[in-house]
């Protein structure tokens, strides 16, 4: 007559270590997600990267000392970056560019017949703090003929620029029509769309995380690439 098994007895052997698969199984699920973040789309830098930096370069561009406060939407623009792995650019600078409210850029080639709005820096970075996170003040961004609102944002880890790309205000109608955007693949645009909603005292708020592969070459700098297309433009009309 077999003898019965006591209930606090440990289960056989391959029946512990079939559990103990299935706990680490567990375990592990939430790193192996985190190792397959996907990197967020880049996007070109465009033509508009300051040549040279503002009177003031923080990481409030709606304030600029002696003028009266930016017009359009204030927004506080907070966001992290991230590696593939989660892992946060602790440290990271972060750099963002747009055009002001009346879509006019401060930039010598932006040369368009409107207004230009002096109390509006334009362009702004910051460092990430420990956990990768980063907060600017700036404005909703607005379209201009041929682009939807757009802003502008690149990041640099120890002196390499490992990302530029564009965030687009999430239900702008202008998306449909934006090439840029439209270049991107359906599945990944959505990385690129963020919410602009209602805050407090009138401040609109807006999150925007990036997602940087470490794994990829450094990125060729904005300012390189303006560079070199002005290079290209030159020797076009000589």
């Amino acid at each position: 007559m077999s003898r019965s098994r006591r209930p606090d007895a440990p289960p056989p052997a391959p029946r512990r270590r079939a559990v103990l698969a299935a706990i680490g199984a567990v375990l592990a699920a939430p790193v192996a997600r985190a190792a397959t973040r996907q990197a967020t789309p880049a996007q070109t830098s465009g033509p508009f990267y300051p040549r040279t930096p503002p009177v003031e370069v923080d990481a409030d561009l709606t304030s600029v000392a002696g003028r009266a406060p930016a017009r359009g939407a204030h927004t506080e623009l907070t966001g992290r970056v991230l590696d593939t792995g989660g892992r946060p650019l602790s440290g990271a600078m972060v750099e963002i560019w747009q055009c002001d409210a009346h879509g006019r850029y401060h930039h010598p080639g932006d040369d368009r017949p409107v207004p230009l709005d002096p109390g509006f820096q334009g362009y702004g970075h910051t460092r990430c703090d420990a956990a990768g996170g980063y907060r600017f003040r700036t404005i909703r961004p607005v379209a201009y003929p041929g682009r939807a609102p757009h802003i502008h944002v690149a990041v640099r880890e120890s002196g390499s620029v490992r990302l530029v790309t564009q965030l687009y205000v999430a239900g702008a109608p202008e998306n449909a029509s934006d090439r840029l955007l439209d270049a991107i693949d359906a599945a990944r645009r959505e990385a690129l769309l963020v919410r602009f909603e209602a805050g407090d005292a009138g401040i609109l708020r807006a999150h925007f995380e990036m997602v940087v592969d470490r794994g990829q070459a450094a990125v060729e700098p904005p300012w390189v690439a303006w560079m070199r297309r002005h290079l290209e433009d030159a020797r076009r009309t000589a």
